[in-house]
Parts: structure tokens; C-alpha cells; sequence
């Protein structure tokens, strides 16, 4: 469902794909080929949320103020980002949170279950986990890349082949 708010509207690629089950509400963006799945909520009502090319919000997951998924990034299932930036290639876990001006960096991973506390700097590559999240590994290879173009695959069979039976 899209809907506006206090004047704004948003702004959804035409390759994008947001499920009808998904909530987008105001002053939100969402890039070419990027996917919004069911049951998650972007309220873009205190600021403005980017969804960028080829990132994927899963099930149940929350974006509010200010947050910004870059390019091919993942927010995973019932996770929330709040006004934090979740840079290239990153990876946030299953119900993963990331607080008010968190950086998770380019093809960093934020654990399932973890708490990335404000303010807090996740350098790139790395494996982050815990409560709150703290550094346990680098990441090496391309195991991110196939995570987020899997999404864009899937984005566009659900687009071509879904249908509403009710």
C-alpha cells in the first residue's frame, strides 16, 4: 500500500517492486530494481528513506526517519533500520536493529538478532554481533553480491508471476 503524507508521495521506480502487502507511507524513494517484500513498513514521516538500487527490505522489517539503504544492500526479516545508513552490499540480520545514526559499512553484516547502538561506525567487511553488536570477523569473497541479486531475481518473478486469488 502507498500512500501519502502531509504533502509527500513516494517515488517508486517503475522496476522497482513493493508487495502489496507492504506499507510506504510519505517522503520515502525507492530505486530501480529494488524490492520491498510483505508486511514491511517505510514511514518516511520525519525524514526520508531511500531504498537504492537492488536493495531489498524483507518481510515484516521497519525503516523509519532518516535511513537509507545503499545500492544492493539487505535489511533481512523483521529487522528495523532507524534513521541509519546501511551502506553498498551491507547486510543487516533477522531482527536486527540499527539505531539513530548508525553506519553499517559497505558489505558489513550486522548478525541476526544484534543491536547496533547509536551512533556506532561498522567498519566495512566486517561481521558484526551481540547486544550491542561488536566486531567478530572480516568478511572475504562475494557471498553479499549473490545475497542481493538474488532478491532482484526474485523481485522481478514475483512482479511477472504472482497474483492476488481472493
Amino acid at each position: 500500500m502507498l500512500r501519502s503524507f502531509d504533502g509527500m508521495e513516494p517515488d517508486v521506480a517503475d522496476s522497482a517492486y513493493v508487495d502489496e502487502a507492504a506499507v510506504v507511507i510519505g517522503n520515502v524513494v525507492i530505486e530501480a530494481e529494488a524490492s520491498v517484500w510483505p508486511n514491511t513498513t517505510l514511514r518516511g514521516d520525519h525524514g526520508q528513506i531511500v531504498v537504492g538500487e537492488g536493495a531489498n527490505v524483507q518481510d515484516n522489517a521497519v525503516l523509519h526517519e532518516d535511513a537509507e539503504l545503499e545500492p544492493y544492500s539487505t535489511v533481512g526479516h523483521s529487522a528495523i533500520v532507524h534513521d541509519a545508513t546501511v551502506a553498498e552490499r551491507g547486510l543487516v540480520g533477522m531482527n536486527a536493529v540499527v539505531l539513530d545514526g548508525a553506519h553499517v559499512g559497505e558489505g558489513a553484516v550486522v548478525a541476526a538478532g544484534s543491536v547496533v547502538t547509536e551512533g556506532t561506525e561498522i567498519p566495512p567487511s566486517t561481521l558484526v554481533a551481540g547486544t550491542p553488536a561488536e566486531p567478530k570477523t572480516e568478511i572475504e569473497g562475494d557471498r553479499l553480491e549473490k545475497t542481493a541479486d538474488r532478491y532482484v531475481e526474485l523481485s522481478r518473478r514475483y512482479a511477472e508471476t504472482s497474483e492476488r486469488l481472493d
